[in-house]
């Protein structure tokens, strides 16, 4: 089913700052400042709640080592798609590219544009949030249309931003909060929280909120020198989000009582009142909203380079990989803001978000398992940037990643089933298409 054009025309560079960019932007979203809530119930411990973002920003980190391997290995943009068409074959990468390019980042961007619009309002009370939402999608595809060098501007600088602002009010959590009674140092009582269900279940809410650290492998094909700046980026955006993951957690639980965290969504808007005071809910509005529009940038870049991808291997898909003079993929771009706002609209995205959950997270499950399978198969592979503490680092990714599919499983067998026959429908087309261009040939 390859048809790849045997020449590709050299694309403008995009620098190992703007790829850190990407990652950190992709990486903080909204999970960071509202599953703390949900996890104070079931871990009433300091050490231990911390301790869970830096387990998860472990595993997080264990996912980018391997993940850097496997990209310097196949330095082509397009994530998963490229890397799974290596490892298993096309079928099964066409099946990960139909995944991301009809919902794996239409889906996302749909969200964190509905975010952006609720969290205006405390901004500019009685903004409507839809309208909102549906302008920052465009605006945004307007300014990735213009070029690689727009695009790596804004990028970079509302991610410098999003970062500013979280470190102030880290700075700040810790400088004039009084405090609350609660200790970060270890106890005897803190072993039976980290070895309870609730840790575990805790955990899989905690790497919901560090997807996107492999960001950069989307657009590996677009880097300069990517042997280097691919694991660069990677590990200096991954890492970076670790340690403000830790200080935000750590700063919203010294400032705000545990009984008025538990159970609550809006975890930043209370501790940003005991940070800053009535205005902290207009603070914290300004700093997510900030942070959102560097997300949805970062996924309006990348998404679209998966369908770029398909579109130079499979005809059928052709016009989705022509890019301008200047390298942009235009049809890619229109199509995912397209779907996007069609999400939106219809305001579907919140269940198809969590349909399409389950295929992601077995995508990247597949993806580490094959790293193994070369290792043991294709020895002989050229590996510029073998993967440190192999094979352990893989092993730990791959029971946490399978923890959370079993888990998805037990609480969301509904909505599991339905992503993995969103898979298996990708397969299906994937043969339906091969068996045309049989006959036709």
């Amino acid at each position: 089913m390859t048809d790849r054009p045997t020449a590709t025309r050299r694309l403008p560079a995009v620098t190992t700052l703007t790829a850190t960019a990407i990652v950190v932007a992709d990486m903080i979203g909204v999970g960071v400042f509202t599953s703390l809530g949900f996890q104070v119930r079931d871990v009433p411990s300091g050490f231990a709640l911390v301790l869970l973002w830096v387990v998860g920003g472990g595993v997080a980190l264990c996912g980018t080592l391997c993940y850097a391997e496997l990209a310097t290995m196949f330095p082509r943009s397009g994530g998963e798609y490229n890397f799974l068409s290596h490892m298993y074959g096309p079928a099964i990468g066409f099946m990960a590219g139909w995944l991301s390019a009809t919902v794996g980042f239409a889906a996302p961007v749909a969200l964190a544009a509905m975010a952006f619009g609720r969290y205006a309002e405390a901004v500019l009370p009685g903004a409507p949030a839809l309208p909102l939402g549906l302008a920052l999608i465009w605006i945004v595809t307007a300014i990735h249309l213009r070029g690689l060098r727009h695009s790596s501007v804004f990028q970079v600088a509302f991610t410098l931003l999003k970062l500013a602002l979280i470190v102030v009010f880290i700075g700040v959590g810790f400088a004039r909060a009084g405090g609350q009674p609660i200790s970060f140092a270890p106890s005897a009582f803190d072993l039976t929280q980290i070895v309870s269900a609730g840790f575990a279940v805790s955990l899989v809410f905690v790497m919901y909120a560090y997807s996107g650290w492999n960001a950069a492998t989307y657009i590996v094909g677009e880097l300069r020198d990517p042997q280097r700046s691919l694991p660069r980026a990677l590990l200096a955006g991954t890492g970076c989000v670790v340690v403000l993951y830790v200080a935000l957690n750590a700063v919203f639980l010294y400032t705000t009582p545990l009984t008025e965290l538990a159970g609550q969504v809006e975890v930043a808007l209370i501790a940003g009142r005991h940070v800053f005071g009535e205005a902290g809910g207009r603070l914290v509005g300004l700093l997510i909203c900030a942070g959102l529009i560097a997300t949805i940038s970062a996924m309006m870049w990348i998404g679209p380079r998966v369908t770029v991808a398909m579109g130079e291997d499979m005809a059928p898909l052709r016009m989705f990989a022509r890019r301008t003079r200047t390298g942009v993929p235009t049809a890619a771009i229109l199509l995912q803001g397209a779907v996007a706002s069609l999400l939106l609209l219809t305001q579907s995205f919140e269940a198809v978000l969590a349909f399409v959950q389950f295929g992601l997270i077995a995508c990247s499950f597949l993806t580490v398992l094959g790293l193994i399978r070369l290792r043991i198969t294709r020895p002989d592979l050229p590996r510029p940037c073998r993967t440190w503490g192999y094979p352990f680092t893989p092993l730990v990714f791959l029971a946490v990643t399978l923890f959370m599919m079993v888990y998805l499983v037990a609480v969301r067998p509904f909505q599991s089933l339905a992503g993995l026959l969103l898979m298996l429908a990708g397969l299906v087309l994937y043969a339906v298409a091969t068996v045309q261009r049989r006959c036709g040939a």
